[in-house]
């Protein structure tokens, strides 16, 4: 019996996610056509082009010219896009303590102490 169901889709994320890593694993700049060949998968031209668009727009890649078309460059890890996600989820909300203090008390104990050290540490690099 044949399987005909449709491959599982991505969603924006993460392929997001995927298109950062594969430029993160480039020598230089590279091009939305060496992004799709290293993805393989049969991801459209397209969509590596839409979601290069993308992540320029939030600031994690920047992109120049190079002959008729453009080449790309991370500006930001895998990390950075999370907390670019965070950040704008947050700025979103009109109460930002109650959402900050509902994300506090939903944090495991290890999470919560490396939460405050990080804290700690940013409140002493900004007294020097």
């Amino acid at each position: 019996m044949t399987d005909h169901r449709r491959p599982r889709r991505r969603g924006q994320g993460e392929l997001e996610v995927q298109v950062l890593s594969a430029l993160r694993e480039a020598d230089g700049p590279a091009t939305a056509g060496w992004v799709q060949e290293r993805l393989g998968g049969g991801l459209a031209y397209t969509t590596v082009v839409t979601i290069l668009t993308r992540l320029l727009a939030k600031g994690v890649v920047t992109r120049e010219r190079a002959g008729r078309s453009f080449v790309w460059t991370p500006v930001s890890d895998q990390a950075g896009l999370a907390a670019h996600k965070m950040r704008k989820l947050l700025d979103g909300e009109s109460d930002r303590e109650a959402v900050l203090a509902s994300f506090i008390t939903s944090l495991e104990p290890d999470d919560e102490r490396l939460l405050r050290e990080l804290l700690d540490r940013a409140k002493d690099d900004g007294e020097d």
